[in-house]
């Protein structure tokens, strides 16, 4: 019996029984467009949240000052001590210190209330210099940023970005006056849009010269006080150098150890890997729940196979007497059993585009779905249909042909 007549007689015998092969299909379906599906929000949240921390800054290290205590013993949180200062800033610029950080943007912020005209919004203000621009990864839309003249000269100019000029109702805000804090300002520049990220919205901002900020609207008792340094390192490669560089650099210079360090680097990289391993963890634990269908679909298909061979023990018998041999009979409940993976298997992967394409609409969620992971499905629901099938199989071939052309 040719590979040619297998398949036909296989495929006969499940139009035979068409509403039984259907219903074992739709388990297998099931099954692989939950994996899929399930596989596919997890990878798609993954890199949504790698993207927003991405959007914060290439290549990028944080330093952060440590937490004050209270005469009570009141331990404030990370980033509540002055401790960091451009002094800091400016030491970490330096390529003699740290070769391998590229820029330095030292960043003083605070909340303020920001006036045009008679309307009113509050905004996160930051003072920064030049480099905060490319260090944040960020882009003018019209206009300009502000020079390192204008920081040295603590000019009052600022720039925006587009949320808090559509709540100040400025179409065109370069060259428009603000007032910051009861500071009058003038607006050169407009940022790029950059949406929401994991720290906000990016683009409910106003940035100015640090030295405009630290004289006019600081409230801390140091004006060269920042609140955080971001740190450019020149290329993925040299991160961990550049972290040991920046933590060798600030504990000498404020004369601590690391134990009892009075600030804090912590790496872009880092926040993306523990972000990913634990959407990676997430994403296995829902996809081996989600795989339990696919155990019942191998179920399904053992179920039907075994009800086959019971209900042709007689065509067996006659087969077997014709001539043919048990590799013969193993070979067409096999390739029926692989026919019910591989149907269920395909008519899963499409189910799972379907979910791919509608989902993000409902959930706003994106599902990242790889033909990868479409071939994985594929092969392991060829795979269910063969396992499910071979205890079956094997079961027909040792059918002895007398007792099964006495079978009734």
């Amino acid at each position: 019996m040719s590979w040619l007549e297998t398949f036909r007689t296989a495929g006969d015998a499940l139009r035979t029984r068409r509403l039984r092969s259907a219903l074992t299909v739709l388990g297998i379906l099931i099954g692989i467009a939950a994996v899929m599906l399930t596989v596919g929000l997890g990878q798609g949240a993954s890199q949504r949240i790698t993207d927003q921390i991405n959007k914060l800054g290439s290549n990028l290290l944080i330093v952060t000052p440590g937490s004050t205590t209270t005469v009570g013993g009141v331990r404030g949180g990370r980033g509540t001590a002055t401790t960091l200062s451009m002094d800091d800033a400016q030491l970490l610029a330096d390529r003699s210190v740290a070769p391998d950080i590229a820029r330095v943007a030292p960043v003083s912020q605070s909340s303020l209330t920001v006036l045009a005209g008679a309307t009113n919004w509050t905004s996160t203000v930051v003072g920064t210099t030049p480099d905060w621009l490319e260090v944040r990864a960020r882009a003018i839309a019209s206009g300009r940023f502000f020079t390192s003249a204008e920081v040295a000269s603590e000019s009052s100019v600022a720039i925006i970005g587009s949320t808090t000029a559509t709540q100040l109702g400025l179409d065109s805000p370069v060259g428009q006056m603000i007032t910051v804090g009861g500071q009058t300002l003038t607006v050169v520049g407009l940022l790029e849009t950059a949406g929401s990220t994991t720290g906000g919205d990016q683009d409910d901002l106003v940035v100015i010269p640090q030295s405009t900020f630290a004289a006019r609207l600081s409230t801390s008792a140091n004006p060269r006080a920042v609140s955080t340094i971001y740190v450019e390192v020149r290329d993925q490669a040299s991160l961990s150098a550049a972290y040991q560089e920046v933590s060798t650099a600030l504990l000498t210079a404020h004369g601590v150890t690391t134990t009892t360090a009075d600030f804090t680097v912590s790496s872009q990289q880092a926040i993306v890997d523990t972000v990913t391993t634990t959407a990676r963890i997430l994403t296995v634990l829902l996809a081996s729940i989600a795989g339990i269908s696919l155990l019942v679909g191998g179920i399904g298909v053992m179920n039907i196979m075994l009800v086959s061979v019971a209900e042709r023990v007689r065509e067996i018998g006659l087969r077997k007497a014709l001539g043919a041999t048990p590799g013969v009979i193993l070979r067409q409940f096999l390739v029926e059993a692989s026919l019910l993976g591989i149907i269920g298997g395909l008519a899963g992967i499409g189910l799972g585009l379907l979910g791919a394409s509608v989902l993000p609409g409902l959930l706003g969620q994106p599902v990242t779905i790889s033909p990868l992971s479409a071939a994985v499905a594929l092969a392991v629901s060829l795979a269910i249909g063969i396992g499910a099938g071979v205890y079956p199989a094997s079961r027909a071939a040792r059918l002895a042909p007398i007792d099964a052309l006495r079978s009734e």
